[in-house]
């Protein structure tokens, strides 16, 4: 179990080292795999207390806004470039910062944002969630802002 030598350290941080130590395996290069009609996901590990994910971008595919239902995450870019959007109250547009290979990004239970792939060539990140994911909650982007539009339990399609 990956996660286990760092418990006592705060759990976003403990999730950054999780993705980051994945990435340096290269255990996951042989994994991948590229679908033109959405990403593609594969679990690459599951503990009691967090999960890894493996997931391949084709230039122009995004996750739409969502949260991760109370699960905190981290991810780091293994190949390509991918782009994050957080919207926050009070701002006309959302942030936007890119993320090269090599870079990592831990959140916490109540954050929002979009991932993207922007650039012409493929994408690939790994993501860890703490506690594993049990659903995901897809937003619209309005002028009034964040707008709930569904819910997603773990399972029902990735």
């Amino acid at each position: 179990m990956l996660l286990a030598n760092t418990e006592v350290r705060p759990r976003q941080a403990r999730l950054a080292d999780l993705v980051r130590l994945a990435a340096s395996t290269g255990e996951w290069a042989g994994l991948v795999r590229y679908s033109d009609s959405q990403r593609w996901y594969e679990r690459l590990e599951r503990g009691e207390d967090h999960e890894v994910w493996l997931l391949s971008w084709l230039p122009g595919q995004r996750t739409g806004f969502h949260d991760h239902c109370g699960s905190s995450g981290a991810f780091t870019v293994v190949q390509g470039e991918l782009r994050e959007r957080t919207p926050a109250a009070g701002r006309p547009a959302p942030a936007s910062t890119a993320f090269a290979a090599g870079r990592a990004r831990s959140f916490g239970p109540r954050h929002v944002h979009e991932v993207v792939n922007e650039s012409a060539a493929p994408a690939v990140s790994i993501h860890a969630y703490s506690p594993p994911l049990a659903g995901m909650r897809r937003y619209e982007l309005t002028r009034s802002g964040l707008v709930l539009a569904a819910v997603e339990t773990a399972g029902q399609r990735w």
